[in-house]
């Protein structure tokens, strides 16, 4: 799931070298966190937030295979 996220952070921005992705596991879940850099940030939650959506819909659908619940959260 990790370098999902960030397959897609990275072709979203206009500065790639600088995101970041970590990956937590949280008891039944498993958090991803997602840093980039502040100009970028825009680019990533998107115009109320509908590229912040799609990409956890997109996270969530792959983690369905695994039956394991994935959260995203952008930083």
């Amino acid at each position: 799931m990790k370098e999902l996220v960030e397959v897609i952070a990275k072709s979203l921005v206009e500065h790639p070298d600088e995101v970041v992705v970590t990956e937590k596991e949280t008891g039944k879940a498993t958090v991803i966190e997602l840093k980039v850099a502040q100009s970028d940030m825009g680019k990533v939650i998107g115009k109320q937030g509908r590229i912040a959506k799609a990409i956890r819909a997109v996270v969530k659908a792959a983690a369905s295979k695994s039956d394991k619940k994935v959260i995203v959260d952008i930083v």
